[in-house]
């Protein structure tokens, strides 16, 4: 309310001016209240939606670092599945009931995202792509053992709730069942081949007993706050738990997924062979890529993609001697000198890259990560179908670190080459720097700071990985050779997820494709694969992130001419969190017009310390 300047203003003037203050002041005032309320009323919704995602997402929460529901999963059921799908629909009602007219550009935006994901979420259901909970990726069997070491262990009370968990287990995978056949009624079911790998997971996993169980690791380690008495009672009980519910569970689960699931699983790999499977690999791409590009044009910028990065690939090999790109590619593959000679090898590599890359931050970021990021290995259950190199963000207060699992099973087989521009992707300036700052930006209600577009997260940290290479980093042709073989990776996927899941091509002809246009070892090779056939369009996020941000950054470049700072731009890209590429080029558009009027500083502020 702006009413004390207004009868300020007023009394200098005179007596006319006054009455006009006076009678405009009630209705500037209700205008100003009015717009107030709503905003108001927005914020409280937002919290109110938070808040729900939190009750109803315990995992997330606890990776978060809110414990609140420490000691509960998720309900999985189908009955759950159907009560949040009335639950959004009637969140989606109430946000769109709410009048932005007046709002400031951030009001208006948190409004439009709420809705807009919502709405997708409505779309997904309907869908059902729900009904698949089980893939080698991501499948909730999977997913509880890989979720221990995001789970705090700092006091009795964490330990006792993750107990709780432990013996919930068995009704937790009731649910997936439950799901899992509905899902098989409805034939919306994974290939078989991918159900034979999650039978060979599960086992794995259920026959790790006692303390060799990954759901023993926090008995390793107790915390000096936790009583000897204590530690002798939990570790009982845990391991009792481990042994009379977890592994009980996983061996039901792997028993119907072996006998009664997988000889059901569907015969080709692409995502077309689902009923509905063309729209739902429609909206996998626009999701995944929040854009309105067709497969086939998502396919042929691929093609156009590979055929450039192959040719700054092919001038290395022939700087380095060789006739051509095939001949050097199958130089290296041989070369003791490029693979790894220990787990500890790959991952004092990673280690050494990001402390090389540290102190350069403040060359390209005003905004700067609080929270530090560490190296650790992937565990032996998954090493086959993992990823090289994945992270998992830490705490918004910096409590548990961001985590850097690296695939160090198979080392012999494996290039050191990408190494470098893998560090500077999976942690800093990539995952590691755009999570930690957007997850503590203080203007974002939470659902922004914990944004999840895809494009935008992986293709930023694609970016960054180039932004080795503005640096100064890469010297040496090997290693820049290397990075080109990461980004010519990201290509190659926009090629063979819509091969795939659109053009309707075999696991072997993705395979052939990966053989001919990549260096990668032979397990990627084979872990990447299934992972484009299990996640349909996810892999087409990075090279479409990329490239917008490229292009932006062009654009900047050529308006502003000497105004143009490097720092200020990538401030800009981290400071609104994650966003869809649409929003995130109206953004700087935006941002591109008020330095050029004079109304946003080109130049950030020397980050502090």
């Amino acid at each position: 309310m702006k009413t004390l300047p207004l009868l300020i203003a007023a009394s200098l003037l005179g007596s006319v001016t006054v009455a006009t203050a006076v009678q405009a002041a009630p209705a500037a005032q209700a205008a100003t209240t009015d717009v107030a309320s709503r905003v108001a009323a927005l914020n409280a919704l937002l919290a109110e939606q938070w808040q729900h995602q939190l009750e109803t997402s315990p995992e997330f929460a606890t990776t978060l670092g809110d414990l609140r529901y420490n000691s509960q999963w998720s309900d999985a059921s189908l009955a759950h599945a159907e009560s949040e799908h009335k639950a959004t629909v009637d969140f989606l009602h109430r946000f769109r009931a709410i009048d932005t007219a007046g709002f400031s550009d951030t009001d208006a935006l948190n409004q439009q995202l709420m809705v807009r994901q919502l709405r997708d979420s409505l779309h997904s259901y309907d869908l059902k792509l729900y009904e698949m909970p089980l893939d080698q990726m991501g499948g909730a069997h999977i997913a509880l053992a890989g979720f221990v070491s995001s789970i705090p262990f700092d006091n009795t009370k964490e330990y006792d709730d993750y107990l709780a968990r432990l013996k919930a287990v068995p009704k937790l995978f009731d649910q997936v069942t439950e799901v899992a056949k509905q899902g098989l009624r409805d034939k919306m079911m994974p290939p078989k081949y991918v159900l034979e790998k999650v039978v060979v997971q599960i086992d794995s996993i259920e026959k790790s007993a006692g303390m060799d169980s990954v759901f023993a690791e926090p008995l390793k380690h107790f915390p000096q706050s936790v009583s000897a008495a204590d530690q002798k009672r939990l570790h009982d009980a845990i391991l009792a738990a481990i042994e009379h519910d977890v592994r009980p569970a996983y061996k039901k689960l792997g028993e119907f997924v072996a006998k009664d699931y997988a000889p059901h699983g569907r015969a080709e790999p692409g995502i077309w062979n689902l009923p509905n499977g063309d729209a739902i690999y429609r909206f996998d791409v626009e999701q995944m890529t929040t854009t309105e590009e067709t497969p086939d044009q998502i396919h042929a910028l691929g093609l156009a993609e590979v055929k450039r990065i192959e040719g700054e690939m092919t001038a290395i090999a022939k700087s380095q001697g060789f006739a051509d790109l095939a001949s050097f590619r199958a130089s290296l593959k041989t070369n003791p000198k490029t693979h790894a000679t220990s787990r500890d090898d790959i991952l004092n590599r990673y280690r050494n890259y990001l402390a090389q890359m540290q102190p350069q931050l403040p060359k390209l970021f005003g905004l700067l990560p609080k929270t530090k990021v560490v190296v650790v290995p992937v565990e032996p259950f998954r090493e086959k179908e993992a990823a090289a190199a994945e992270y998992h963000q830490g705490t918004p207060d910096g409590s548990r670190p961001g985590q850097i699992f690296v695939n160090t099973g198979d080392f012999a087989n494996r290039s050191v080459l990408t190494i470098e521009s893998t560090a500077y992707h999976e942690g800093i300036p990539g995952h590691h720097l755009q999570i930690s700052i957007a997850q503590t930006l203080p203007a974002l209600p939470p659902f922004r700071q914990q944004a999840g577009y895809t494009a935008y997260i992986e293709g930023w940290a694609l970016y960054a990985e180039q932004l080795g290479k503005d640096i100064g980093f890469y010297q040496d042709p090997l290693s820049d050779y290397g990075r080109l073989s990461d980004e010519l990776l990201r290509a190659d996927r926009l090629v063979l997820d819509t091969g795939v899941h659109d053009k309707h091509w075999t696991r072997q002809q993705m395979v052939d494709f990966f053989h001919a246009h990549s260096s990668e070892d032979e397990p990627d090779v084979q872990a990447e694969t299934d992972r484009y056939i299990t996640w349909p369009a996810q892999a087409l996020a990075y090279k479409t992130g990329e490239l917008k941000i490229l292009e932006l950054r062009a654009r900047a470049k050529k308006a502003l001419g000497s105004q143009f700072d490097i720092r200020a731009f990538h401030d800009e890209i981290l400071n609104g969190g994650a966003l869809p590429l649409d929003v995130l080029e109206t953004r700087v558009n935006a941002w591109i017009a008020a330095v050029k009027a004079g109304k946003a500083p080109a130049h950030p502020a020397a980050p502090a310390g």
